[in-house]
């Protein structure tokens, strides 16, 4: 059955585009009639063609996020407007990329709430909660976020932040089959898209810097049935070992790691499959701890951190490996977006594999035998000087090694590309990269003890929130961090940059149009010119958007749309949320119409409690508890940007309940889970008091001048410190 978004004129046009291109005109009529939401094999693999969907997460299997619809353009690009807007129903972060099929919108929002739209209208066709547990949040280290789903034959895939793999109907929404795919006993999570590939469903998960050990799963698309499952870290040095490839990794840790830290390498994001090759890309992740004299004492590679693996997806047998950070100490994970062109390589047809991660350095690499070809800084960075081309490895500075006293060393662990997509544009050879300046203090904590269930990276916590926090909030006045930076891959310089304001990144699309469209943590939705970096065209949306656009076309007209709504580590930790920040998802067209719906500006706190006589033993204890279990959410110095509560704007209800939504997790369903495991009764009553002290003290001058100069440090540094 067709549903009722998808006319005639749609399907007509659908022919009509595709007349050119035998096999995707099949695979389109074959998918109209077997129903809503079907993607195969055949219709993923021409998805090149079939310009008017979006089949997959990075709309081809090759990751590229440029789409080939060209009737929005750089000549008519001011009469772009508002078609329709959906209000998402929730105020946390959203990072998700719709998929749409055949007229349907199907996308994802925040505690991995799942819906379907007609794409030309916004109105809602179903909408699915898998009711994740409040408290699981206190898992996340970055939100209760989720980055999309996948659709394949009928159904709908979803990973819940409490590590289900989810199955719906793709007509209905209804609940097909789920399976746990995590330990539910530990801080695992999941926040990123599934893909499918070759009726297997691959998901990955997070929680390395709580302490988990990385693997990532196959599973039957149909039945929810596992098929493999490959772990990125040894369990022990010497085994038993779940697969072969990790005899080879564990050569690589001493006997006396950290085992019971999981080690990490969990794969939250990035994967890639080239259908030639039969490769699946794999990206991972940081280490667990970050110290690495606590987690790996005497060193070691630390296999398989931070690599980009390429295996059979069959079978998940690895075929081959690249380690962009050896011994990962500053959480710079290669699970960034990684993306696949053919393309001529200094004089030689190659099939090429390009990456961005944290650690700041773009990589292009052979897809068919990992080769490095090239590995160039695209930010400013002071961990190392290069990447030797003979060895693959970077050539570390001595002055960004933390582990017995603290350095400030760009780039943040927030690293200098993260999670938000970049784009790639053929024609222009150009890469749309969006970019972060900044840098971070690492402090390393001479009391280090590894606790399941708290933030374990061997930082000090209490120290950094004391340093990082003094003041009132200033990190959107002192650090226009962001960039949006056209990268071009013959070269591999920049061909232009786009400073943006704040320090919010987002995620990009790129058109045949000859434009880019990016998001910022304004709240305008902007297009640039392809070739220029030129602002041709924004739109104030009221949100700000993190999340990337993608481009389709129903009835013969091109929409781009794109989520919005902040959070994420940016918007729990490092910039100040203005608004009520009700997630939206607008979809734009020429000649739109639509008004933008309001949203309100967040209320200004009011302290609601009185100084208290305490000791400076119980200050100093509070503060350091505060530090190791509740800066994460509620910010350095219990300064929160305004996505969490700040903890001095506390009700006096709150304070009077204190201990009973610390320890006994009343406000569970809200997020806030029960401590009771990490914080005895007298460490929640100490840290209460240090919260009335932030509360109600008056920052002086001094406090100001300290914050200001912290926070610049982490901006200003970045550049200055490879001066």
């Amino acid at each position: 059955m067709i549903p009722r978004s998808v006319s005639l004129p749609s399907v007509l046009a659908i022919l009509a585009m595709l007349l050119g291109s035998p096999e995707g005109a099949a695979a389109e009529n074959a998918a109209l009639s077997r129903g809503p939401g079907w993607v195969d094999a055949s219709r993923a693999g021409t998805s090149t063609e079939a310009a008017d969907n979006w089949l997959v997460h990075g709309r081809t299997y090759a990751e590229d996020r440029h789409s080939p619809l060209t009737d929005i353009n750089a000549s008519n690009i001011d009469r772009l407007g508002l078609a329709w807007n959906y209000a998402t129903g929730t105020k946390r972060g959203l990072e998700a990329t719709p998929i749409v099929v055949d007229g349907v919108m199907y996308a994802s929002a925040s505690w991995s709430i799942v819906f379907a739209l007609d794409a030309k209208t916004g109105r809602e066709l179903w909408r699915y909660d898998p009711k994740v547990p409040g408290w699981k949040a206190r898992d996340a280290c970055c939100d209760v976020v989720n980055r999309g789903v996948a659709v394949w034959k009928g159904r709908v895939y979803v990973g819940a932040l409490d590590g289900r793999l989810i199955a719906l109907d793709a007509a209905t929404g209804a609940l097909v089959w789920q399976v746990q795919t995590t330990d539910i006993t530990k801080q695992y999570t999941i926040t990123g898209a599934p893909r499918v590939v070759k009726d297997l469903v691959i998901i990955g998960n997070g929680g390395a810097d709580f302490g988990a050990r990385g693997y990532f799963t196959a599973y039957d698309a149909a039945t929810g049935e596992q098929r493999w499952r490959f772990y990125t870290v040894p369990a022990s040095k010497t085994g038993p070992h779940e697969h072969k490839e990790l005899i080879a990794a564990a050569k690589t840790w001493p006997a006396n790691s950290l085992w019971e830290s999981g080690l990490g390498g969990t794969v939250w994001d990035s994967m890639a499959y080239d259908p030639v090759l039969d490769l699946l890309y794999v990206g991972t992740g940081n280490s667990s701890v970050y110290h690495r004299e606590y987690r790996s004492p005497g060193g070691g590679d630390n296999l398989y951190l931070a690599s980009i693996l390429a295996l059979r997806p069959d079978t998940g047998e690895l075929i081959w490996h690249y380690q962009t950070t050896p011994g990962e100490q500053w959480d710079y994970t290669a699970t960034q977006q990684m993306i696949l062109i053919d393309r001529v390589w200094k004089g030689k047809p190659r099939k090429l594999i390009m990456q961005a991660p944290k650690n700041g350095f773009f990589y292009v690499l052979d897809r068919e035998t990992g080769e490095l070809l090239s590995a160039e800084k695209f930010a400013n960075i002071s961990w190392a000087t290069h990447v030797d081309m003979a060895t693959g490895r970077p050539v570390e500075r001595a002055e960004a090694d933390w582990t017995h006293e603290a350095k400030l060393v760009a780039p943040h662990p927030m690293g200098a590309h993260s999670w938000h997509p970049m784009s790639f544009d053929a024609k222009r050879g150009a890469v749309y990269l969006p970019t972060f300046e900044l840098a971070n203090l690492y402090i390393p904590d001479p009391k280090f003890v590894f606790k399941r269930g708290a933030f374990n990276t061997g930082e000090d916590w209490a120290e950094y929130s004391e340093l990082s926090a003094i003041g009132e909030p200033l990190r959107e006045a002192t650090c226009d961090a962001s960039r949006l930076v056209a990268w071009d891959v013959d070269n591999q310089t920049k061909k232009w940059e786009v400073i943006q304001d704040g320090v919010t990144a987002a995620g990009v699309l790129s058109t045949a149009g000859g434009l880019v469209f990016q998001g910022d943590a304004s709240g305008s939705f902007s297009a640039y010119h392809a070739d220029t970096g030129e602002r041709l065209w924004s739109s104030p949306t009221g949100v700000a958007i993190m999340a990337a656009p993608i481009a389709y076309r129903v009835d013969g007209e091109q929409y781009v749309a794109v989520l919005a709504g902040k959070g994420g580590a940016v918007g729990l930790f490092f910039s100040e949320v203005k608004t009520m920040n009700a997630g939206q998802v607008f979809a734009f067209k020429l000649d739109g119409k639509a008004g933008v719906p309001s949203n309100p500006k967040r209320p200004k706190g009011v302290v609601s409690v009185k100084s208290i006589d305490t000791s400076e033993a119980v200050l100093k204890k509070g503060r350091e508890v505060y530090g190791a279990n509740c800066l994460r959410c509620h910010g350095p110095g219990a300064v929160s940007t305004g996505l969490i509560p700040d903890l001095r704007f506390a009700s006096v209800e709150v304070h009077n309940s204190w201990n009973d939504i610390v320890l006994g997790g009343t406000r569970a369903k809200n997020g806030m889970g029960s401590f009771a495991d990490l914080i005895t009764e007298e460490e929640a009553q100490a840290i209460q008091a240090w919260v009335i002290l932030r509360a109600t003290r008056d920052p002086s001058a001094l406090d100001h001048v300290v914050r200001w100069l912290a926070d610049s440090s982490f901006c200003l540094h970045a550049r200055w410190l490879t001066d």
